[in-house]
């Protein structure tokens, strides 16, 4: 006896379209994920440069006027001689050719002379992703007393 089967074997073009698509937005979301955990990584690796750059800036300018700029004169003191005390003895700026005054997420880089962990210089601290102390991965602070390959 024969069985006869009126039911086409193997998928339709439609079933194969579906698979493809499910398939594509998987890859999709797992790219993603990955290309967006690259994107804080750099961000803070360009917050540790930034940084960098700021405090040979700032021993330069140290070197030059006998100490750092105050809290008060700020970072602005690398491009623009302060006009307030204490006044440089030998300003020889700008320091830096292109002012850096915000991190890689828009805010404001914070400096502190003296230093709360670097009493005899400076901190510089940029607060992450997120904007408050503390944090983890790209929320992660970046300050000048640790350097990212320690």
């Amino acid at each position: 006896m024969r069985n006869i089967d009126n039911q086409p074997s193997g998928f339709t073009s439609t079933q194969l379209l579906i698979v493809i698509v499910i398939i594509g937005i998987v890859v999709a979301v797992v790219l993603a994920s990955g290309l967006l955990g690259q994107a804080g990584k750099a961000d803070q690796a360009q917050a540790a440069e930034e940084i960098e750059s700021i405090g040979i800036a700032l021993d330069t300018y140290a070197k030059d006027n006998g100490d750092y700029p105050s809290t008060e004169q700020g970072l602005a003191a690398l491009w623009e001689k302060p006009e307030q005390p204490p006044t440089p003895i030998d300003w020889k700026g700008p320091y830096l050719k292109v002012p850096i005054t915000t991190d890689p997420w828009g805010s404001d880089y914070i400096y502190i002379r003296p230093g709360v962990h670097d009493r005899y210089g400076y901190d510089l601290i940029s607060f992450g992703s997120d904007g408050r102390e503390g944090g983890t991965g790209d929320a992660e602070d970046v300050v000048s007393w640790i350097r990212p390959d320690e």
